[in-house]
């Protein structure tokens, strides 16, 4: 049988350090990489509930032509929502290298020789490989952002954030990447023409550990909601459309108050999906 392309994708980042030239572990050795695993099998399996199926695939990025070394396993991509990490080639930012933006690039060249120029893309990624996917956001096949913990230095640019959908999440207790860095952002970016929101994890944590099932829920719905496949939560579709004058606490929303996840994560109440 012979298989279709995927409908649509999502490209997964995971953190790494602010500096670092050596290339990251292997396997479980990659911390960074492992803490999205949970988030991979959950987009996973929310994509093959709603009849989408997905499959897991690992695009390395150090090359262009090394991203299609990881194919869709046995599950398949189909037609549905293709669920694929990016390998960096060094596990740091690296100042004006950005290296894991280059692989984020690399990778998204790879999607668009494989799948074409019509397949729309939501960049999943955690701390530096937030950043990483902001930065990318430009890139045509992009539809949105999902940033989880990220690191958004104040210089960072945002006009290629522009008719993107921007949705960063972050924990108040966050102490290694700044909240209200996150939320400068989100200004930042609908100034520059971007649909922004962001989401407070009250008690979560860096690592996303704590208030796990939150964070897995919260971002399943968004990656899905914001490619179509599933159903965007309403109050973040009201927050994405707020005009570009808006305030940043205008598009900031609390999970528990404003979602009604609750401490166990529940899936808030949702609007149809964004086509």
């Amino acid at each position: 049988m012979v298989q279709r392309p995927p409908s649509a994708a999502v490209l997964v980042l995971h953190g790494g350090r602010e500096t670092g030239t050596e290339p990251p572990p292997p396997g479980l050795l990659n911390l960074p990489g492992t803490r999205m695993r949970p988030f991979v099998r959950a987009l996973e399996r929310a994509a093959r509930t709603a009849g989408t199926g997905a499959g897991p695939a690992s695009a390395s990025a150090s090359s262009a032509s090394a991203s299609s070394a990881g194919p869709a396993s046995a599950t398949g991509a189909g037609s549905g929502v293709l669920v694929r990490q990016v390998r960096y080639g060094h596990r740091g930012w690296n100042g004006d290298r950005a290296d894991p933006f280059h692989d984020a690039v690399a990778a998204l060249d790879a999607l668009r020789e494989e799948a074409g120029d019509e397949l729309p893309v939501v960049l999943l990624g955690h701390s530096m490989g937030a950043r990483a996917a902001l930065r990318a956001a430009g890139h045509p096949l992009v539809r949105g952002v999902v940033g989880l913990a990220p690191w958004c230095p104040p210089g960072d640019p945002v006009t290629q954030l522009a008719d993107r959908d921007v949705v960063l999440v972050h924990s108040n207790r966050d102490r290694l990447t700044s909240p209200q860095a996150s939320q400068s952002l989100t200004a930042r970016a609908r100034r520059a023409g971007a649909r922004t929101c962001m989401i407070t994890v009250r008690g979560g944590d860096h690592a996303m550990i704590r208030r796990a099932p939150a964070w897995h829920r919260v971002t399943t719905a968004l990656v899905l909601g914001l490619l179509g496949s599933g159903s965007l939560p309403a109050p973040v579709g009201a927050a994405l459309a707020l005009p570009a004058t808006a305030e940043a606490t205008e598009g900031t929303l609390d999970l528990d108050l404003d979602l009604g996840a609750g401490p166990a994560g529940r899936p808030p109440t949702a609007v149809p999906p964004r086509r």
